[in-house]
């Protein structure tokens, strides 16, 4: 009997032991993650900042002598058929696809919160009208919804962001809605009513503070994705034109030229979008490991 009364606590311990290194483990990756994936957008940031000491030729300068050329010479990255270097159209680039996408999260991160907040604490008809409006724009595919919009608003930077926004709204809408519905039960949403506290309060000082946690995590991931759709939308001409930079048109440009061999007119935008898109999927998803690691 006494080496049973002992085997259960130690046994215990063990356990405890066990989930202390697995959570120091995920602790560790999460931050290698969220490392790497903040130092390849300070890249691509610092890249995009000192675009016009990074290159000698601008956004839309034209060299006649040197159409379609091969990397190498006077042109890093060869120029497209155009005449235009494609290594300044590459880092100038980042300035448009980075502002869009983040500007368009941004305000998709404000505009679903504060819908979540009111629907999520004020329940009744007010959250149904509000939940259904956020299942029609859900019952689209998200891509499919941005190319109705980007149609109907038509082009234009503020156009463009208006429409990422529009789309990715909807998912934090209903984020921080069910955060919402679980926080307003708890005791300290009852005290700060009994002690006379505005709803406008409750909802600046004690619910949204504790209900960002999850859109922190997910913001960074809705960023490359933004970037893919605008990407996307300027590649079928909905988004950005020529001659402005950015790498979805730049790819659209250059795809019949990769037909005869001439890679580098849409290969460089293509690698400058994955490397973007990685450095955003990997702080997203370092940043959810840190979350879980926390919970357990």
């Amino acid at each position: 009997m006494a080496d049973l009364r002992t085997a259960g606590p130690a046994g215990a311990t063990d356990q405890g032991v066990a989930a202390d290194a697995g959570g120091a483990r995920d602790g560790r990756f999460a931050r290698v993650l969220i490392t790497t994936g903040a130092a390849i957008l300070t890249v691509v940031v610092v890249a995009a900042v000192f675009a016009p000491l990074l290159s000698s030729w601008g956004e839309t300068a034209i060299d006649p002598a040197s159409t379609l050329a091969a990397p190498g010479g006077g042109h890093l990255l060869g120029t497209d058929g155009n005449g235009m270097d494609i290594w300044s159209r590459v880092l100038y680039a980042a300035r448009l696809d980075l502002g869009i996408a983040v500007a368009a999260v941004a305000l998709a991160v404000v505009a679903g919160t504060l819908l979540g907040l009111v629907a999520g604490y004020r329940g009744g008809w007010l959250d149904d009208v509000l939940m259904r409006v956020v299942d029609i724009f859900q019952a689209f595919p998200t891509f499919i919804l941005a190319l109705a919009v980007a149609a109907l608003l038509g082009n234009g930077t503020l156009n463009l962001v208006l429409t990422i926004a529009a789309v990715n709204a909807p998912a934090y809408a209903r984020l921080v809605r069910a955060e919402v519905r679980t926080l307003r039960e708890l005791p300290f949403v009852d005290a700060a009513v009994t002690s006379g506290a505005s709803t406008a309060g409750i909802l600046w000082r004690h619910l949204l503070p504790n209900s960002l946690t999850p859109v922190r995590v997910i913001a960074p991931l809705n960023c490359g994705w933004a970037m893919l759709t605008l990407a996307g939308l300027s590649f079928l001409g909905l988004g950005v034109s020529i001659p402005a930079a950015e790498w979805g048109a730049m790819i659209s440009l250059g795809a019949a030229d990769v037909v005869g061999g001439r890679w580098w007119t849409s290969v460089p935008p293509g690698l400058a979008l994955l490397v973007c898109v990685l450095g955003f999927s990997l702080l997203g998803e370092g940043l959810q490991e840190r979350a879980d690691a926390k919970r357990r």
